[in-house]
């Protein structure tokens, strides 16, 4: 039999983070190369799972125990330890987000394995795979491959794959129930409510548009006309490192190596720049529109679309625009 690529996805409270169908989307891009099969499982919500059996892949599994239920590390790597040593799969797929950030060492460490996380692609050499992780805040990136015996463990960063390319599959997958015994005193920890920063607390990485502004924005004030825009897109605003250190927005709204992660259908950036620190967090947008007065600005080098000119004479009028199409006058 070929050796197997296992994708772990991610769920909250019955459904699924979408950073899961990038993860998928780059083990089918393995697969494919490879040759190698590829299953998906899914740990305390097996409704979740008849969504992963559309896409291609060869079989879903539906991790069921009570312990489960709730998200606690123990549960988890306790769960995942018990059924990758059942399956042996030889490279294990999971979104690099907070929660697998909080069990993956554990998992990893407990079988005996090393992780090569936050990975940004990958390329096949040989028979070698090597994964690809960026470095000193994106100005490096580095190609790392395992040396240990398998199962391999390696997260992916939001962003890296195009979760809308996920193939579906020719018919629905098989679904199997696999039930976990979690023995009593495993779980340290009791979990509570799932912590929020502050009630304003957004989290970025889920929103399709997002409007974000840089130094050009001059003053805290001239904020308002983004925001304006933003409303009218119906998305999400955002900024580059230094409009947030100066507190004109809340850091919950950085994004970049510092801040957050991004990957929305469109990202309009507003007045920046484009320093390596801040482009690490969005080159994975879909499609990036870039106004800068300056035309020499990075920011453009990786911007699907470039507006040389000034914010300030162009924000105003694509607001107006933006809403005459939404009401169609």
């Amino acid at each position: 039999m070929p050796d197997t690529i296992l994708v772990i996805v991610e769920q909250r409270e019955g459904k699924l983070n979408r950073v899961s169908w990038e993860t998928l989307a780059a083990g089918q891009a393995i697969a494919a190369q490879t040759g190698w099969m590829l299953e998906a499982a899914v740990a305390g919500a097996p409704s979740v799972a008849g969504e992963v059996a559309a896409k291609k892949v060869s079989k879903v599994y539906a991790l069921e125990s009570p312990q489960l239920a709730t998200y606690t590390p123990d549960a988890f790597a306790a769960a995942l330890k018990q059924f990758i040593a059942l399956k042996q799969p030889r490279l294990v797929l999971m979104p690099h987000t907070y929660q697998v950030r909080d069990f993956i060492p554990k998992l990893a460490t407990t079988l005996g394995r090393t992780a090569i996380t936050d990975c940004i692609g990958y390329r096949k050499e040989g028979d070698k795979l090597l994964f690809s992780r960026q470095m000193f805040q994106g100005k490096f990136a580095a190609d790392v491959s395992f040396s240990c015996d398998p199962p391999w463990f390696v997260t992916f960063q939001n962003g890296a794959f195009r979760g809308d390319r996920v193939e579906a599959g020719a018919g629905a997958a098989p679904v199997e129930t696999i039930n976990i015994e979690i023995a009593d005193g495993v779980i340290r920890n009791k979990p509570q409510e799932v912590f929020k920063e502050t009630k304003q607390a957004v989290d970025l990485t889920q929103a399709e548009i997002i409007v974000s502004v840089g130094r050009g924005i001059k003053e805290q004030k001239n904020i308002e006309v983004a925001k304006q825009l933003a409303e009218a897109l119906g998305g999400e605003l955002a900024a580059s490192r230094p409009i947030c250190d100066s507190g004109w927005l809340p850091m919950d709204r950085q994004i970049g190596s510092s801040g957050q992660t991004v990957a929305p259908k469109l990202y309009l950036a507003l007045g920046i720049s484009g320093a390596i620190q801040h482009i690490v967090g969005m080159k994975g947008a879909k499609t990036i529109i870039a106004v800068n007065k300056d035309s020499e600005a990075p920011i453009f080098e990786i911007a699907d679309y470039a507006v040389v000119g000034d914010l300030f004479d162009i924000v105003p009028p694509l607001i107006e625009e933006v809403k005459k199409a939404k009401t169609g006058t």
